[in-house]
């Protein structure tokens, strides 16, 4: 069973969590992926011989699509890319604040992030070339779903 494609939000989210160095690699395929919070954190277990992933985000889990934790440990493995300046842009969102103000309203989400980050200076089609490049290479993977069971964490 392969994962289904993410809503777009969560590709900046994965990116946003690179910036703000949220992600501990436990070992050489296990990370932690804390939220924007900080007061939690999600496993992700990859197994690069299957090609399959497992993160107990709530996406991942309740959802059936590859949600941002498992985005933000194939950017740290290096297996997805991302420009340098596009980690800059998406540097100290509070994505649940985000997300809860738009009552989990993506595109509302992704247009009040493209705002902030042209009220910064920033330069979007440089983010959207790099977004639009890890849509594709998320699609070329066809990763499979790691059989694992862990209930996403519970709390802010």
């Amino acid at each position: 069973m392969f994962w289904d494609n993410p809503p777009k939000i969560k590709i900046y989210e994965a990116i946003g969590a690179i910036a703000d160095g949220r992600i501990e690699m436990t070992s050489e395929n296990e990370a932690k992926v804390f939220s924007s919070s900080r007061k939690k954190y999600y496993n992700v277990i990859f197994d690069s011989k299957e090609n399959a992933i497992f993160s107990n985000d709530n996406g991942s889990y309740w959802r059936g699509y590859l949600g941002y934790p498992s985005i933000t440990f194939l950017i740290a493995k290096n297996i997805l890319k991302v420009n340098t300046e596009v980690i800059e842009m998406l540097k100290d969102y509070k994505w649940k604040d985000i997300n809860q103000k738009f009552k989990n309203d993506f595109t509302k989400t992704e247009e009040f992030i493209r705002e902030s980050i042209l009220e910064k200076g920033f330069d979007l089609k440089k983010m959207d070339d790099s977004i639009e490049a890890i849509q594709k290479e998320l699609e070329d993977l066809k990763l499979k779903k790691l059989n694992y069971n862990l209930k996403p964490p519970k709390g802010y």
